[in-house]
């Protein structure tokens, strides 16, 4: 009896030590953890597929990236060229790392059209934009509404705003709030 007494004890001390941002720290590995294996929707990759299009010989994009298929940049050389189903292919597996980047920082509870513009939306710009976002930032203290703004904020290349980019982030803005 007196052992079990002494384990309570030792719980309800260390229990009575935890801060603040540990219990938060805690809770948002679990919800990461949750999230593990979130993937995209059909709806989150036709979303993706519009706005990126599909080009099968590589090209400057406004960013003057050299790009190919749906958006893909890794490894895109001058004069590339590739098939329709390689660039599904490219787009798979590109997606899982976008996925892990939605994955890995956000906190917040998503539901599906959320992550799916999430995942749209870091595809476009990349897992380092996400993580120095106030985006994130928003969206991990869950509110909710303050997302489509900061969605919206993205909205320019080269310094300048695109019309594209910006019918792009209303798209996402749109389905991060009701899914459509």
């Amino acid at each position: 009896m007196q052992k079990w007494i002494g384990l309570l004890m030792g719980c309800k001390k260390n229990l009575s030590s935890l801060t603040t941002k540990k219990v938060d720290a805690a809770v948002a590995v679990k919800a990461s953890t949750y999230r593990k294996n979130m993937k995209i929707s059909e709806q989150g990759l036709d979303l993706i597929k519009t706005f990126e299009g599909l080009e099968l010989e590589a090209y400057r994009c406004a960013a003057g990236v050299w790009t190919i298929g749906y958006g893909h940049t890794k490894g895109v050389e001058r004069g590339m060229k590739i098939d329709a189903n390689t660039a599904n292919e490219m787009l798979a597996e590109e997606l899982i790392e976008y996925e892990g980047y939605i994955n890995k920082h956000v906190t917040a509870s998503l539901e599906q059209h959320q992550f799916d513009a999430m995942v749209s939306w870091v595809y476009n710009l990349g897992g380092g934009n996400l993580q120095a976002s106030t985006l994130l930032k928003v969206l991990n203290a869950e509110d909710y509404d303050g997302v489509p703004a900061q969605l919206m904020r993205w909205n320019k290349a080269g310094g300048k705003v695109l019309e594209g980019l910006t019918r792009r982030r209303q798209a996402e803005a749109d389905m991060f709030s009701n899914g459509n």
